[in-house]
């Protein structure tokens, strides 16, 4: 279960739980979404995920699709080279710098199984973000992914000056498409041959939600 990011049963919106607030310049760096109908977290990467995100992203069926900075294979450098890189993400914010993203964990059991983030872009896209996910196949089909997608929905809109939230999914990839129309975005656009991956050319299908008024 995998939407196109370079970072980032079925299942209504769900109610969850946080521990702190989410102004748009606060740290992350204690947060956590507590997701009850699963009884999975979204938390802050740490350096001892590693070895779990190692063994959970070293699928090619994740990585067909997603974009080619996930690295398939997927080794444990590659593991803590992406963790660094989240944590950095996570610092302490800097004045009048562009808005960093948000870069998550899926933990189930206290094992982060997977991922998810919030990127925002830059110049005349700047009030926009876009929002993808990935997650160990052995978690499939368990309402997971779902939400997770439906926890940070609110939390991107809080957090960042954006006005849209925005997906480019693989037209190989139905399953993410059933979990963006279940947490509300609406499919836009199909942007043909606008992908090539593993040698294939493939269309792309663009799915946004909007801030509500």
């Amino acid at each position: 279960m995998a939407v196109a990011m370079d970072r980032p049963s079925h299942q209504p919106f769900l109610p969850v739980t946080t521990n702190k607030s989410f102004a748009a310049k606060d740290s992350v760096m204690t947060f956590h979404i507590h997701l009850p109908a699963t009884c999975a977290l979204l938390r802050p990467w740490r350096p001892t995920d590693a070895p779990s995100l190692a063994k959970h992203a070293d699928n090619p069926r994740i990585a067909e699709n997603l974009r080619d900075g996930f690295p398939s294979p997927y080794h444990l450098e590659d593991a803590h080279r992406f963790i660094a890189m989240a944590v950095a993400e996570h610092g302490p914010p800097v004045p009048n710098a562009p808005s960093s993203a948000l870069v998550l964990a899926i933990d189930v059991d206290g094992i982060a199984v997977g991922g998810v983030g919030i990127t925002p872009l830059q110049d005349v896209y700047r009030r926009t973000a876009e929002i993808g996910y990935w997650l160990g196949e052995p978690f499939w089909g368990k309402g997971i992914a779902t939400e997770a997608v439906s926890a940070l929905v609110p939390v991107a809109f809080d957090r960042f000056d954006i006005v849209r939230l925005q997906a480019g999914i693989f037209v190989s990839n139905p399953a993410s498409m059933r979990v963006l129309e279940k947490c509300g975005f609406v499919r836009e656009a199909v942007h043909k041959n606008a992908v090539t991956k593993n040698g294939v050319v493939m269309d792309e299908v663009m799915y946004a939600r909007l801030r509500e008024e």
